[in-house]
């Protein structure tokens, strides 16, 4: 047998233990259903007045920018996760707004950012697309930084690769649903067995149908209701609103499958614990939903021992996508931090202003 088919077997292996599983919660998520899921509450992303602009990184790739402009001397910078785009921090920027200069971009080759070369796809070069956007749109004064799974990532990779400006100038960094390493050790919520062997032969799986992309987004766009099934199951906890449930599979849906195999074996070689104690100079809040089945709770527990005095918050029935699903906490959390900050800011400059 070529190595090829078993790739593609392993891979049609690991996809039919997924499809089972989710056949296993469609019949109990149709029962919660028919009880009623949480209310669409309507929202768009064009009520926001942003300044938008393309961050050119060092290796040329443009980052798609979106600024909230404010009266206040802090600028908070949002990092969104794998397979997402900014538009993954609705809420957190609807919350925020008006209280510090809001930053919203694009991962490389997410959402409207530049597709980039397949060779810069790794959570090193994530930390220096951060550090080449503080440069850009922030390059003086008070920072908070705020990263959703790979987000939270490349804040990591940029705190080993520039730990003089998280002493200098980061006050503030919240980590949600992110891991400092050891993603290929994590079961799906699958029996430790079958989520082994999904680990396993997830990346060679991923580019052996990336290198059919054509046919594989095809397949992507014909099954929407199967690719529905699987981000309620994958990233929520509970029964989110459909309009949540949509978001999420949409940002999915756009990122292109070769994008999303190219990114995952770097996700699974990810391992910054060892940066992790160069954030304790920032007031740091780590939240984790307690029914996350990509980032486990685990995961934010080892975060927290490696950052001295970080708050750690679990959020009940919270999955993945716990700051859409349960956007009221993490938006009321997000906004404690920042007055967090604001004091330190306050008593660091001395003359009341924040």
């Amino acid at each position: 047998m070529s190595n090829a088919i078993r790739v593609v077997g392993g891979g049609l292996l690991a996809a039919g233990v997924l499809a089972a599983g989710a056949a296993a919660g469609a019949a109990v998520e149709r029962i919660v259903l028919s009880r009623g899921s949480k209310p669409d509450v309507k929202w768009s992303m064009d009520e926001f007045d942003s300044i938008e602009r393309d961050v050119i990184t060092k290796d040329g790739t443009a980052l798609h920018v979106e600024i909230d402009e404010a009266d206040s001397p802090l600028t908070i910078i949002f990092c969104h996760g794998y397979a997402l785009s900014l538009d993954s921090w609705y809420f957190q920027r609807k919350a925020l707004q008006g209280r510090a200069r809001l930053v919203f971009y694009d991962q490389r080759s997410h959402g409207r950012s530049e597709r980039a070369d397949f060779d810069s796809h790794h959570v090193d070069q994530l930390g220096e697309d951060l550090g080449d956007l503080i440069a850009a749109v922030a390059p003086n004064g008070p920072l908070m930084l705020v990263g959703h799974s790979m987000g939270g990532m490349s804040i990591m990779a940029f705190a080993e690769q520039q730990p003089d400006v998280i002493r200098d100038r980061v006050y503030g960094v919240a980590l949600i649903s992110s891991s400092a390493g050891g993603l290929t050790e994590i079961t799906l919520g699958l029996p430790a067995p079958f989520g082994y062997i999904f680990n396993r032969v997830a990346s060679p799986a991923a580019a052996a149908l990336a290198r059919r992309r054509n046919l594989v987004e095809r397949g992507r766009r014909s099954s929407n209701d199967l690719g529905m099934l699987l981000t309620r199951l994958y990233s929520f906890g509970s029964v989110a609103s459909e309009q949540a449930g949509q978001l999420v599979s949409n940002m999915i849906t756009a990122t292109p499958i070769d994008v999303l195999a190219e990114f995952l074996p770097a996700l699974q070689d990810h391992d910054k614990r060892d940066a992790l104690p160069i954030l304790q100079h920032a007031e740091v809040l780590v939240i984790v939903g307690d029914s996350d089945r990509l980032t486990p709770k685990s995961h934010s527990e080892e975060i927290v021992s490696g950052i001295p005095g970080a708050e750690f918050v679990v959020i009940k029935d919270g999955g993945h996508m716990v700051n859409i699903e349960h956007h009221e906490q993490v938006d009321e959390l997000l906004q404690q931090l920042l007055s967090c900050v604001k004091r330190d800011l306050i008593g660091a400059s001395g003359n009341g202003v924040a």
